[in-house]
């Protein structure tokens, strides 16, 4: 991150603890009014011992729906499909809040000499949970998409803007890796690297050998693919920021989250203006 995307972050981050507060606060004492107005005898340490339980449980999970934001948000990912999988990952958080929180009440509950029982006076705990969390699950996994689309629209030190992608690319790429013969998706490919007599293609979360030279498969893979250093290429579209230091080097982080170092002599092929002089 630059200087403007870590002080966006923490406004958000700021912003977002200050509501998940609020909610708290007022989730518990309208319970404990609830309580009182029925009838019903229970201490506020139960009531707030639920409450925070319940949101620690959220947090806990909240490294996931961000990491499925980044991964799957659309453009990035055809809506349709990224709505089939926000919808399919809504039981798997259901079911790690709800078992995050049962823990963390039994620990607490202990610790006060107590005994916790989930169930308490519903008939179906588990429903009765999952109803709530399918509104809570789609308010952090939509804060999450938000968040991370005002981050990339901040702009890198200078008002450098990534150099648009050339349309034409070939349809697929064949490596040779060893004794067998892969025909690998061009868009899948994340970025290449050189290794001596061979190159180090990563695409999918896996790293294929091919034997060439760096600058061979520059020419095969076309302008889809930029150098960022003599030994590195990485694809436009998967560019998320660039940040830049003093010395003109910089820093491409990609989709993937994986952070790659350049040299300032590539600098205006990624950004697309020229560079400084020193």
């Amino acid at each position: 991150m630059n200087g403007g995307q870590r002080r966006l972050a923490a406004i958000l981050a700021a912003g977002f603890l200050l509501i998940l507060a609020t909610v708290t606060i007022g989730n518990a004492e309208s319970m404990i009014s609830d309580f009182a107005a029925a009838g019903l005898h229970e201490t506020r340490v139960h009531i707030w011992t639920w409450e925070l339980t319940s949101v620690t449980g959220w947090l806990a999970v909240a490294p996931l729906l961000w990491w499925s934001a980044a991964r799957f948000r659309p453009p990035r990912t055809d809506w349709r499909i990224a709505l089939a999988i926000a919808l399919a990952g809504l039981p798997l958080a259901s079911v790690l809040h709800v078992a995050a929180m049962i823990g963390l009440r039994h620990v607490a509950y202990a610790a006060m000499g107590e005994h916790y029982t989930f169930a308490g006076s519903l008939a179906d705990p588990y429903l009765y949970e999952f109803r709530k969390d399918a509104a809570t699950y789609l308010q952090f996994l939509g804060t999450a998409a938000v968040a991370q689309w005002l981050l990339e629209r901040v702009r890198n030190p200078g008002g450098q803007d990534i150099a648009p992608s050339p349309p034409h690319a070939p349809a697929m790429f064949t490596v040779n890796d060893g004794s067998k013969r892969f025909l690998v998706p061009v868009s899948t490919i994340e970025h290449v690297s050189a290794a001596g007599n061979y190159v180090e293609l990563h695409a999918d979360g896996r790293t294929l050998t091919h034997r060439a030279t760096l600058s061979g498969v520059e020419k095969e893979l076309g302008e889809t693919f930029v150098r960022i250093h003599r030994s590195r290429l990485v694809q436009r579209a998967a560019i998320r920021s660039i940040e830049t230091d003093r010395s003109g080097d910089f820093l491409v982080e990609l989709d993937s989250g994986l952070s790659l170092s350049g040299s300032r002599r590539y600098r205006d092929l990624v950004v697309g203006q020229p560079v400084p002089s020193q």
